[in-house]
């Protein structure tokens, strides 16, 4: 299960708060103290090719997308 697949079964829980409760308490992913996931893009949530340096925290794909409004050049 991924990081993002546990909230689309919310959906049909949501109308049955105990089992809900008890999904939740089994299925959540763990807050990470350390390693690589524990790093996320701010953007998407990717968490691999995540870019950290100058407190960006995104990833390479979003970075590029927005990179040149942030300041950032291309050099050729």
């Amino acid at each position: 299960m991924t990081y993002s697949d546990f909230r689309k079964a919310f959906a049909q829980l949501k109308n049955k708060p105990a089992i809900w409760k008890k999904y939740l308490k089994f299925n959540k992913p763990k807050e990470r103290s350390c390693g690589y996931n524990r790093l996320r893009c701010k953007r998407c949530g990717r968490a691999r090719a995540h870019i950290n340096k100058y407190g960006l925290h995104l990833c390479r794909h979003c970075f590029r997308e927005i990179a040149f409004k942030l300041g950032f050049k291309k050099y050729d």
